[in-house]
Order: C-alpha cells, then sequence, then structure tokens
C-alpha cells in the first residue's frame, strides 16, 4: 500500500467522521447495543465513549493499523474493549458469540460486503441485532445516477468507498430481516450525504 492510503488517509477519514452532525447517529445506536457487542470497522473508536450500561464488552474489528493505534488512544470508562486487526469479510469469531453488532459508516467500504454482512449474521446469537447507520443510495433516480458516476473515481482517493451502495438491500439479501430503517440527509451534496440508520435481526 502506498504512504496516502497507509497514514494519509485514515487520519483523514478520523478527521472526517469527528464531525458534530455524525453524533447524533452515533449516540442514538450506542444506546441501542447491549451485551457484547461486536463493531465493524471501529476506525478511530469514537463510539467507545458512547456505550452504556447494558453492554458488557466490545469487540473492535479494523484493518488499518494506524486507525487501531488511534483507538488504542481512546479515553473512556464503559467496558472491557477488545481491539483486533482483521477483515470483516473473515470473522475471527465463534458462530452466535455477539448480541450486537455494529456498523457506522463501514459498509461502503468494505470490498466483500455481501461476505462481511454474511459473517455478522453467523457471529450473531439468535436474539441478536444488527444495528447499522451507512451513507449510500438514495430513493432519488437523479441522486443515485450521480452517484453512480462519480463512485469509480471516489473509491479511488477515499480508501475504496462507495457512494452507491443500497444498504437496505444489502443487509436484507444477507439474511436479516430489518425492524427499522429511516432515511435521511446531512448537510452537503446529496451524492454524499444520504444516510440510512436502522435495524434488523437475524
Amino acid at each position: 500500500m502506498s504512504f496516502y492510503h497507509d497514514w494519509i488517509l485514515p487520519r483523514l477519514q478520523h478527521a472526517a467522521m469527528r464531525q458534530e452532525m455524525f453524533a447524533p447517529y452515533r449516540e442514538r445506536l450506542a444506546a441501542q447495543a447491549e451485551g457484547l457487542v461486536l463493531e465493524i470497522g471501529i476506525g478511530s473508536g469514537l463510539n467507545l465513549p458512547l456505550y452504556g450500561g447494558r453492554v458488557t464488552g466490545v469487540v473492535g474489528l479494523e484493518p488499518s493499523r494506524p486507525l487501531l493505534d488511534l483507538a488504542r488512544q481512546v479515553s473512556h470508562r464503559g467496558p472491557a474493549v477488545a481491539l483486533i486487526r482483521g477483515s470483516a469479510e473473515r470473522m475471527p469469531l465463534r458462530d452466535a458469540s455477539v448480541d450486537t453488532v455494529m456498523t457506522t459508516w463501514t459498509l461502503c467500504s468494505i470490498p466483500d460486503v455481501a461476505q462481511a454482512l454474511r459473517e455478522a449474521r453467523r457471529v450473531l446469537k439468535p436474539s441478536g441485532r444488527l444495528l447499522f447507520v451507512e451513507h449510500g443510495r438514495t430513493s432519488n433516480p437523479r441522486v443515485d445516477r450521480w452517484q453512480d458516476r462519480l463512485t469509480p473515481i471516489w473509491k479511488r482517493v477515499a480508501g475504496g468507498c462507495h457512494l452507491n451502495r443500497d444498504t437496505r438491500r444489502l443487509v436484507e439479501d444477507a439474511g436479516f430481516r430489518i425492524e427499522r430503517i429511516e432515511g435521511s440527509y446531512v448537510p452537503g451534496p446529496k451524492p454524499w450525504t444520504f444516510m440510512s440508520e436502522g435495524c434488523a435481526r437475524r
């Protein structure tokens, strides 16, 4: 990998995800988490201070060493945290071993996102939930066309990030039953700013 992708890009991602407009999404999702939580793409650990008393432990999975180094520096008083460098497509966890899977702006950049979601379903307990907030495909054909045009260039400069992934379809195709999903825009150009927030069951 290049110096840009190994060192500069992780720090740009960290700065971008710290923006205040993302905080309410993080807080709502973290408040719903319970039991043992697997956070896919934990990044620089921005969600760690938000987990409440119903969370007994957090496993943070992240492929980027620089982002994991940042996550290790996060100060929090919550549950015990285990940070693992690894791929979401091959999770080093037992079947039916976690209560909650969290993804926050992660599914856009996983190379084989369908496999990652199947892995998430595998490690969830039968009563477990997938909690997610992701940017991606809208229901506006004009915006969708721009997302399709921009994605080939964008993913090359933004660490594999796809603007046009359909969150709902990806989750359902992996075998989940969506309990709730809401779509909204945050400030900014529409191809980048449509958010899908929700929860799903195995």
